[in-house]
């Protein structure tokens, strides 16, 4: 899957900078990702929920540490990149390009399982 946009919301506040959602293939988005200010800079949260006993748990996230290296580094560039466009900054729209730079690591992309055909439900 790749990364086809990526909409910054900016917001006014010490550490939240923004939230962000990201379109994958034109056609899955994920919402309510967040790009925090830390101690040692900007850093991305995925969309989490909180559980009965006072914890959070990501809803979706990368797999692994390659994705997530990837996934944080389009994020941030276009919060980036967003600060530096003048205008309108409510809900900036980047559409990317492939990287093709072979020393940057890439994830396999994911295909669904296909499922044998199951044909109408006899049961109802």
């Amino acid at each position: 899957m790749k990364i086809t946009q990526v909409r910054v919301f900016p917001v006014e506040d010490e550490k939240l900078k923004a939230f962000v959602s990201v379109i994958f293939d034109d056609c899955f988005v994920v919402s309510d990702i967040k790009i925090i200010e830390g101690q040692q800079g900007l850093f991305i949260s995925m969309p989490s929920k909180k559980r009965k006993n006072g914890t959070f748990r990501d809803i979706a996230h990368p797999l692994n540490n390659e994705t997530r290296r990837r996934f944080e580094q389009e994020i941030i560039a276009s919060y980036r990149e967003m600060l530096d466009e003048p205008g309108d900054s409510l809900a900036p729209i980047r559409d990317l390009e492939p990287i093709d730079d072979p020393e940057t690591p890439r994830a396999t992309p994911f295909t669904p399982p296909t499922e044998p055909s199951r044909g109408p439900d006899t049961n109802v």
